[in-house]
């Protein structure tokens, strides 16, 4: 067992950084300084992937669509919906006011009928920055990734500044990484620090990924912890072992 977050940028080759992890069940935000995770520098967004498909599906029985055809979609179609139309706006309000900044797609469901979207493409991902969508009270991920930073102690905060790092398959959306940058660099941006955020085009398997250089590390056998540290100690060691 290992943070995600760690894993994150084992997969970028950094031990020191930000990981802001949009997965399917959650999303967070998580500092991490020389492979030692910063537990009060963690937050957790309960906007990601699955929330993300039932608002799409919500959005368009909405639109001018067939409700008969929306209401037939299955789950994996409707995944698969948002996998190849929904990008992130780098102008939410523009593109809600005006037409003109849209590009409609059109997507076409297994048994034949076709699907068109409109301001749903961008409408879908939102919540990620703005979780009042969802009727969310919790801050978007960009200000979550903020707090982290602001948690990390003055003498570690340049080089994590320097190392932020993107996973997650909700993190896969076009216009993701460069919204979060624009976003961070917008709240930032009295302090003069220019902020570049890293993806890796495979970054929806980026823990996996670090998961699998972190246990091919002959220093990880040492970090391994015996059934019978886990009963005599409980859940809670697992956190100071790793």
């Amino acid at each position: 067992m290992a943070n995600t977050g760690f894993l994150s940028l084992c997969a970028y080759g950094r031990v020191t950084g930000l990981a802001v992890e949009a997965g399917a069940g959650v999303s967070h935000a998580t500092s991490v300084c020389l492979g030692q995770t910063w537990r009060e520098a963690t937050y957790r967004l309960g906007v990601a992937g699955g929330f993300l498909s039932s608002h799409l599906h919500s959005l368009l029985m909405e639109s001018p669509n067939d409700p008969a055809v929306l209401e037939a979609l299955k789950k994996k179609t409707v995944i698969q919906l948002k996998k190849q139309c929904c990008y992130v706006s780098m102008d939410y309000e523009g593109d809600l006011h005006h037409r003109g900044y849209r590009h409609p797609a059109r997507f076409q469901t297994p048994d034949g009928h076709w699907i068109t979207l409109d301001k749903e493409r961008f409408c879908c991902p939102e919540p990620l920055f703005q979780p009042k969508l969802l009727n969310e009270s919790s801050p978007g991920l960009h200000h979550l990734a903020l707090q982290s930073l602001q948690k990390v102690p003055d003498h570690a905060r340049r080089d994590t500044v320097g190392n932020i790092v993107l996973s997650g398959g909700s993190s896969m959306f076009p216009g993701f990484p460069e919204r979060m940058c624009l976003e961070l660099n917008t709240l930032l941006h009295s302090t003069g620090c220019q902020i570049q955020v890293m993806a890796n085009p495979e970054r929806d398997r980026a823990a996996w990924a670090g998961g699998s250089m972190a246990a091919s590390l002959t220093s990880f056998q040492h970090a391994w912890m015996a059934k019978g540290e886990y009963q005599e100690h409980g859940a809670k060691y697992v956190h100071k072992i790793f």
